[in-house]
């Protein structure tokens, strides 16, 4: 049985993410979308396996929880399964908790966006739960892949979302581990080696 699904080692930080474009469900409509339509915007993929599972509502829930928060830091949401537009229009007319979102949800039923981001399972036709940060230039700052029986966090997305936003801002300064918006940053230098 094949086991291999990932050619996430051909992704690179701080390159240009790849490009792509696809139908959507959006705002109870069929849509088309591609990324360099949010050119000038954050973007966030959030790679999921399927819909009407188990583990995948509850993530897309919290989401469209945060969803405001994320608008109102320039940030688009656009979340990625193998399942067809018209999938999605049914999850969204069944499900309580995926009436709550307010962003794209992106058909890729040949998965040809999951394989461009390293996130397509074969053997399952199936996407990983990946998470990938897209700059306003359309360059990659951030990727996450892992096995589809763990859920992610929202609250440690936007976390995310605000350092990379800090650090685009403030070229000078990183983010230490735990950081949280208006706590110290660091500024590289020869007086901080050996003393953090």
């Amino acid at each position: 049985m094949e086991h291999g699904c990932c050619n996430f080692n051909k992704l690179e930080i701080n390159e240009s993410a790849p490009k792509f474009s696809a139908d959507v469900f959006h705002n109870n409509q069929f849509k088309k979308t591609n990324l360099e339509d949010h050119k000038g915007k954050w973007v966030i993929l959030f790679f999921y396996p399927a819909d009407f599972t188990f583990v995948c509502p509850t993530e897309l829930g919290s989401l469209a929880d945060y969803y405001e928060q994320f608008q109102q830091l320039g940030v688009e949401i656009l979340s990625v399964s193998t399942d067809t537009t018209f999938v999605h229009k049914a999850w969204y007319d069944n499900s309580e908790t995926i009436k709550k979102i307010k962003f794209p949800m992106v058909a890729d039923p040949t998965g040809r966006i999951c394989r461009a981001y390293g996130t397509y399972i074969p053997h399952e036709g199936l996407s990983l739960r990946g998470t990938f940060i897209i700059d306003p230039d359309g360059v990659l700052k951030a990727a996450e892949i892992h096995d589809n029986s763990i859920g992610r966090n929202s609250a440690e997305l936007l976390r995310k979302i605000q350092a990379a936003q800090f650090v685009r801002e403030h070229g000078d300064q990183v983010c230490p581990a735990n950081w949280q918006p208006g706590e110290k940053s660091l500024k590289p230098g020869m007086d901080l080696v050996g003393k953090i």
